[in-house]
């Protein structure tokens, strides 16, 4: 239970990692240049929704899907509220420096591209068969098929 907790923890930490290079890339990179931070915004988002989509992959071969997608939205929600509410003060910005309009979409933003990631990985390795339930029911088959037909006599 202990290693759960610190992947959730690691994972949590490393999307709040991908927030701050970004924020910090467009405080002393593009102060001011609004196209610039945008597209590095987009960019977060893209790294942010390929690691969500490799690690649902991984995890969606070797275990269940409410096992993983738990600890998955547990990651994400703590890395969100990181990124909304710690991410700003970072660079000195209020979080409600934009308005309330400008927080909650961070928010949809944030957590579009987590579901999108997730969903991306977990969809591919259903598609080529390898997730936890294909590989189990392809165990099951494998089983039923090698045991010998019962003689039923009558």
């Amino acid at each position: 239970m202990d290693k759960r907790w610190r992947d959730i923890g690691v994972l949590a930490g490393a999307l709040f990692a991908v927030n701050v290079v970004a924020r910090l890339v467009n405080h002393f990179g593009f102060d001011g240049d609004d196209a610039a931070a945008d597209r590095v915004s987009l960019g977060m988002f893209l790294v942010i929704g390929l690691i969500l989509a490799v690690l649902a992959f991984v995890w969606g071969r070797r275990r269940p899907l409410g096992d993983w997608a738990a600890d998955i939205g547990g990651a994400v929600v703590v890395a969100m509220l990181l990124t909304v509410l710690v991410g700003p003060l970072l660079v000195g910005d209020s979080p409600f420096a934009g308005g309330a309009g400008t927080f909650f979409a961070q928010i949809w933003f944030y957590l579009g591209a987590t579901l999108v990631g997730s969903l991306i990985g977990y969809l591919v390795a259903t598609a080529l068969g390898l997730d936890h339930r294909s590989q189990s029911l392809k165990r099951f088959a494998e089983l039923k098929t090698t045991k010998p037909r019962r003689v039923v006599r009558r």
